[in-house]
């Protein structure tokens, strides 16, 4: 397997991990009445979106072609999360920790491609940049989670 090839599969995994967080954020705005946690849902879905463009621009430059969709197992989380918020007695806190499980599930994706050493510096500032801003919202999720509890 060519190198860029090798790169543009992991990034291609990050990219689909994006799409599926960005589609969980947009139909947890549809299981929340708090004005607060929509917005809040929108803003991590507009930079899960961003983060995308950004994979999307470096798969690219590797000349492979990157993925255009998020997966079968993404989609099944979100259609979880609507079956739970409905049958939750506390729909804004089941919808919130199902928000963290899955960037925590993003985080240790991107925590183990950083680890590899065979990526350029370019991708590992990038990547790095995405997990801060991951850690950050979920930091920011659990505090949330603490005050809708």
């Amino acid at each position: 397997m060519k190198y860029s090839e090798k790169i543009s599969n992991k990034l291609n995994e990050l990219l689909i991990k994006n799409y599926d967080a960005e589609k969980g954020y947009l139909n947890s705005i549809d299981n929340v009445d708090s004005d607060r946690l929509k917005m809040f849902f929108k803003r991590r879905a507009s930079e899960r979106s961003e983060f995308a463009k950004e994979l999307r621009t470096e798969i690219l430059q590797y000349g492979e072609t990157p993925e255009d969709s998020g997966s079968f197992k993404g989609s099944m989380h979100r259609n979880w999360m609507t079956l739970k918020s409905t049958f939750s007695s506390n729909d804004e806190e089941a919808v919130l920790e199902e928000a963290i499980r899955g960037e925590k599930s993003s985080l240790e994706i991107y925590n183990d491609l950083i680890k590899e050493r065979d990526l350029p510096p370019s991708i590992d500032a990038l990547l790095v940049k995405h997990k801060n801003a991951i850690q950050s919202a979920i930091n920011t999720e659990m505090m949330k989670e603490e005050i809708v509890s």
